[in-house]
């Protein structure tokens, strides 16, 4: 399968929805064939690094607040994705 080169992220995005069952079919094939695990996308799952690449203007709202707040920007960010998560499984629960 060849991915194509996308001149805007909605260009891509429609490119990957509109693919889906193609895709699926390659990952498929890819499992019954025991060639998963292999690629980029499955070794940086697989990696121990959990870095997430934020906005840098997002970036720099965290570092403000986590400053404001006494804290290290990695333990604001932790803690609201923590905040986060906990309002969602609340939300799923009611």
């Amino acid at each position: 399968m060849t991915i194509p080169k996308f001149a805007t992220e909605a260009e891509e995005a429609d490119w990957w929805f509109t693919h889906q069952d193609q895709l699926l079919e390659e990952f498929e094939l890819a499992a019954k064939e025991r060639r998963l695990g292999q690629g980029t996308a499955m070794r940086r799952a697989l990696a121990a690094d959990t870095g997430v690449q934020l906005d840098p203007e997002d970036a720099a709202k965290a570092r403000a607040f986590a400053a404001k707040h006494g804290m290290s920007y990695e333990t604001y960010v932790k803690k609201l994705v923590h905040v986060a998560l906990q309002n969602d499984l609340e939300a799923d629960a009611a």
